[in-house]
């Protein structure tokens, strides 16, 4: 998705979503910040205590509380993928103007979601309170990534889908506009 944004609206487009994602993500680690302090009502504990769970605010806690390292993780780790993608992808456009977007996409990508992959991880589970073993935390951080590179390099045509739709959509002369203006970023 970002690859089409960027292709139309370059650096300053991918910028604008990328922060939209992070208010997003921060909004969502919020509302678990908040769920996990709220006071359990007192029928729900006494339910959980008689189904062997004596102390369910807890467990919540534990347990949503780790949600919310993943989505701190994901925050850095999202930043830091999309600043990285959107420089490599418009070198790369540069390089080779309108031709190889294939390759512009895939390489920008390969980078950015090798450091998405790890850092996310990292600060999730390395440093949150699971404390993994690093063969543990590269070992699935390897797994994450290959698995993004697949769905990645399977996505490619839909790039182009997205490319003939916009072209049909705008028009050739505004789409290349567009591209241009994008290019120039």
């Amino acid at each position: 998705m970002t690859d089409v944004i960027n292709e139309f609206y370059g650096v300053r487009g991918v910028r604008l979503i990328s922060w939209i994602a992070v208010g997003l993500i921060a909004y969502a680690f919020l509302a678990a910040y908040a769920a996990i302090s709220l006071a359990p009502a007192t029928f729900w504990v006494d339910v959980n205590a008689g189904m062997g769970v004596p102390d369910i605010q807890k467990a919540y806690a534990v347990i949503f509380g780790q949600g919310l390292w993943t989505i701190c993780g994901s925050i850095v780790a999202f930043l830091v993928g999309q600043l990285i993608d959107v420089v490599i992808f418009h070198r790369i456009l540069r390089l080779t103007g309108d031709r190889l977007v294939w390759l512009r996409a895939t390489a920008s990508t390969a980078v950015s979601q090798l450091l998405d992959s790890f850092i996310v991880l990292y600060i999730a589970f390395v440093i949150g309170p699971q404390h993994w073993s690093i063969p543990q935390f590269l070992a699935i951080g390897t797994v994450n990534y290959v698995y993004k590179m697949t769905a990645a390099v399977a996505l490619i045509p839909l790039l182009y889908v997205a490319r003939i739709g916009i072209r049909a959509y705008l028009g050739a002369g505004e789409a290349e506009r567009l591209q241009r203006e994008a290019a120039s970023d």
